[in-house]
Order: structure tokens, then sequence, then C-alpha cells
């Protein structure tokens, strides 16, 4: 069942920005496990702002091709400990398993078939 729809996912979206960019502060991230959280919400923002939904700016990216995106991040961040060797931290280990399960839920909820694609803003016609 898809509960989430597009406008939601983008607050959604800008909440893990949020989250990510504090991570480092609040939990005392070191200094990997900092620098991935503060590049992650970059690149999320960035992700975010160039999709083609409610809160796209530029809409380059089709929102079916953000929910697969964010199908791979979802299992690369529980991954990241284990790759870039902080597994041992556990607050660091324990933040980016737990954002790993959120996208991944978050993915499995959301609609990512109801938004129509749009042109600069405008919903193309069919006229007839």
């Amino acid at each position: 069942m898809k509960v989430i729809s597009p406008r939601t996912h983008g607050y959604l979206d800008f909440l893990t920005v949020v989250i990510f960019l504090l991570a480092p502060i609040v939990l005392g991230l070191s200094e990997l496990p900092a620098i991935l959280a503060y590049s992650l919400a970059v690149v999320h923002l960035i992700v975010t702002l160039t999709s083609d939904f409610p809160f796209g700016i530029v809409k380059l990216i089709p929102f079916t091709i953000h929910g697969w995106i964010e199908r791979l991040v979802g299992p690369s961040l529980i991954a990241l400990p284990f790759i870039f060797g902080f597994a041992t931290d556990e607050i660091a280990r324990n933040f980016y398993i737990g954002m790993g399960i959120v996208i991944i839920a978050v993915g499995i909820l959301t609609d990512y078939q109801s938004q129509p694609r749009q042109r600069g803003g405008i919903e193309k016609v069919k006229t007839q």
C-alpha cells in the first residue's frame, strides 16, 4: 500500500537533508562518518531539487527514477559503515543503518507513479 504522496515525500526528503546536516554535531560523528553525512545531505538536496515532483525546481529527474535512486541509497547506507571501516563506531554505524532502514521504508510506502510528468512546471495537456 502506497500511503506517501509525492508532496509528503518531498517534506521527508528535506527532513532527511536536515538530519544528515545535523547528525555530525548532534551525534558527535567522527571524521569520515561526518564527511559522509555532509556529502549525503548535499547530494540528497540536489536530487530533491532536480526531481520532477512538487518540490523539484529544475525537474530533470523523473520521479520514478528518484524512487530507484532511493532504492539504491537505502541499502548502501546500511553497508557504508562496513565498507568504509567504521562499523565499530556504534553511534555512526547505528545512525547509517537506521537512516538506510528509514529510506527503504519511505521508498516502499511512496507512490512514485502518481506524479504526472511535467516540463517547466506546465503539465502536458492532450488536445483533441
